[in-house]
């Protein structure tokens, strides 16, 4: 087998392909985890729900059961066997009545003294309860004034508090119109540096303007001097040529004065 690094043919493709199996298994891996914890947080809600399901059955069976035991229960106070179950005004009015009928059969000529006693002593009673009535009127009474007078207390303590904070509110608008007359002098002087920065580039643009300026002059000056040593050159030129001519009369001169002897072929361009 070959070493680590070792690229031969035996060996490359080979770890490539078992890489390869590792990652696609180990994927596989992960799937499987997230599928089994999918299901598993599925089924823990199901029997959540089914749970939530089964209580709210129950508490409903055994509301069901106490109503029917309460209805039971009212039946079972009627006179007649047959009777239906009735309102409670009724099953007082039914029990009274028994009990009317009840002690007149066992003392019949008590009865009228025996029944102005009852109602003496209900009269007593409501009597009673009339008493405590305008008792506890007489308490809520004194519960509204104490009321009353905490709510004023708490509505001086409100209005002093009102008070206090208009105070703080007008504290604040006063440091807000401070904030913006700060921000507002800090904007003039921006403004004012702004100016002065504008009035810097205006004067560097001057001062570039003039240094093209005199760039330009220097590009003239060169121009002309350039000129004027073309002049110079021709001048140079015309003063050599002139020399020559000179020299060449002078030439033409000579040889004019003397016969020049001419090779005989030369003859005819005499």
């Amino acid at each position: 087998m070959g070493a680590r690094g070792d690229t031969s043919p035996s060996q490359g493709p080979k770890r490539k392909n078992m890489k390869k199996k590792k990652k696609k298994k180990k994927k596989k891996k992960k799937k499987k985890k997230k599928k089994k914890k999918k299901k598993k947080k599925k089924k823990k809600k199901k029997k959540k729900k089914k749970k939530k399901k089964k209580k709210k059955k129950k508490k409903k069976k055994k509301k069901k059961k106490k109503k029917k035991k309460k209805n039971k229960n009212k039946s079972s106070t009627t006179t007649t066997s047959n009777a239906q179950p009735c309102g409670m005004a009724t099953l007082k009015t039914l029990m009274a009545k028994a009990c009317t009928m009840l002690s007149l059969a066992i003392r019949p000529h008590q009865a009228p003294e025996r029944e102005r006693e009852r109602e003496r002593e209900r009269e007593r009673e409501r009597e009673r309860e009339r008493e405590r009535e305008r008792e506890r009127e007489r308490e809520r009474e004194k519960e509204r004034e104490r009321e009353r007078e905490r709510e004023r207390e708490r509505g001086g303590e409100r209005e002093r508090e009102g008070e206090r904070e208009r105070e703080r509110e007008r504290e604040r608008e006063g440091e807000r119109e401070r904030e913006r007359e700060r921000e507002r002098e800090r904007e003039r002087e921006r403004e004012r540096e702004r100016e002065r920065e504008r009035d810097r580039e205006r004067e560097r643009e001057r001062e570039r303007e003039r240094e093209r300026e005199r760039e330009r002059e220097i590009e003239r000056e060169r121009e002309r001097e350039r000129e004027r040593e073309r002049e110079r050159e021709r001048e140079r030129e015309r003063e050599g040529n002139h020399d020559l001519c000179k020299h060449t009369e002078a030439v033409a001169d000579a040889f004019a004065l003397r016969p020049v002897a001419r090779p005989p072929g030369l003859a005819q361009f005499a």
